[in-house]
């Protein structure tokens, strides 16, 4: 298994997608306001996700740098 970093865009339940902020033993905290139709009303800023239970999308330790929360780096 591999375990996310900080900066790493993750995907989780059923196409969920987040920036890790925070890496804990057993799980990350994601950011959700880095996906394009995030909704406030709907769904908290952020989430806890237990490392069995996502993919890694994309790392930051592979672009050199931590992705932006703006629109030119959402994944659609």
């Amino acid at each position: 298994m591999t375990i996310a970093e900080i900066g790493d865009i993750i995907e989780f339940k059923e196409g969920l997608q987040g920036i890790v902020e925070k890496v804990n033993e057993n799980s990350v905290i994601v950011d959700l306001t880095y996906m394009k139709d995030f909704d406030e009303s709907v769904m908290q800023e952020k989430t806890v996700i237990n490392h069995k239970r996502y993919i890694i999308l994309s790392s930051s330790s592979q672009e050199g740098n931590i992705p932006r929360c703006d629109p030119s780096n959402r994944i659609e």
